[in-house]
């Protein structure tokens, strides 16, 4: 058969592309804990072991089998990991950066944490995320260098909390997230220590969320007034408005919307009024009576989902 030199150019050119958009998937697990509170993290405290594990995706170089890539860590929401979350995956996939999906509800036979949000901490869950990135850091293929950290939701507490200073100071002594991007992240802690990291830091979160509300996010953004840290509020946009789909009312999540909590230097969160340190289930159940209500409103915003999209994109090429 004749191949005339565009056939053969454009074999080649078919060739290479299928060699960039492969990837290679490992399944990961490594060792974590089960602190409740900041406080057991910072006071190392908790000597629970756990074993968590997640999903690596590490595009394929056929040609250079030993590059070593940006990777980004995501965190899912109460809910566990959605189509939306995937969403970014898949770009984050497709602009050739390494990624993990962090599994901290499966390791623990949990499938949702909506209403329970005592069944897996923020505090065991950014334990996770350090140990996973302590973990990844030694991969062959990942630059230990460029990791960053995003996550939704309560996933987005994990995403901006990870880049608190106390906890940096226990969990990251030779690792480092390169930045932190937060999707719509509970902000209702009034942090005594501000120390944060000076690595890039940003929130993005919807005008009208009443689950993790806008306003103590910008609050907390105008309070720490470092340059590194910013937040984009979307308007006319609820919890959730990154999904496909119309908005539905969840009657079994937790509204913080009228919430503030006091977080000491310990690392404890403390009831309203009371100042008592949340240390615990039942204690935590108590605080929650001051100020939680049931029912919050979920769902999709066309625009803020677009400009979300093109904003995290935009966010990563710039800080790996």
């Amino acid at each position: 058969m004749f191949y005339s030199k565009s056939n053969y150019f454009l074999l080649f050119f078919l060739t290479s592309c299928l060699v960039w958009t492969q990837n290679v998937k490992e399944k990961i697990f490594f060792k974590s804990s089960n602190p409740y509170s900041f406080s057991e993290i910072i006071s190392k405290s908790n000597n629970s072991e756990q074993d968590v594990f997640g999903h690596l995706t590490v595009p394929l170089d056929s040609i250079n089998p030993n590059k070593k890539y940006p990777l980004i860590i995501g965190v899912a929401g109460s809910e566990g990991w959605k189509n939306h979350h995937y969403d970014y995956i898949k770009m984050y996939q497709d602009l050739g950066y390494a990624t993990f999906e962090l599994n901290s509800f499966q390791s623990r036979n949990i499938k949702s944490t909506v209403g329970k949000q005592n069944q897996v901490t923020v505090a065991a869950m950014v334990f996770d995320a350090y140990k996973a990135l302590e973990t990844l850091s030694k991969h062959k293929s990942i630059n230990k260098d460029k990791v960053s950290i995003t996550g939704w939701s309560l996933g987005g507490g994990v995403t901006l909390f990870s880049a608190w200073n106390p906890i940096i100071k226990t969990l990251g002594e030779s690792v480092k997230f390169a930045s932190h991007l937060a999707f719509y992240p509970p902000c209702f802690f009034d942090f005594k220590d501000l120390s944060f990291s000076d690595s890039p830091i940003h929130i993005l979160i919807g005008e009208l969320d009443d689950w993790t509300p806008a306003k103590p996010c910008d609050n907390f953004v105008k309070k720490l007034a470092k340059s590194n840290v910013n937040i984009t509020v979307y308007e006319n946009s609820h919890h959730g408005f990154d999904r496909e789909g119309e908005l539905e009312f969840n009657e079994n999540g937790y509204s913080f919307k009228d919430c503030m909590f006091d977080v000491n230097i310990e690392g404890d969160i403390l009831m309203n009024y009371l100042n008592i340190p949340m240390t615990n289930p039942f204690l935590q159940k108590i605080g929650f009576l001051f100020c939680v209500e049931r029912g919050v409103t979920i769902g999709g915003n066309k625009t803020a989902r677009s400009k979300s999209f093109k904003f995290a994109k935009e966010f990563m090429e710039k800080t790996l």
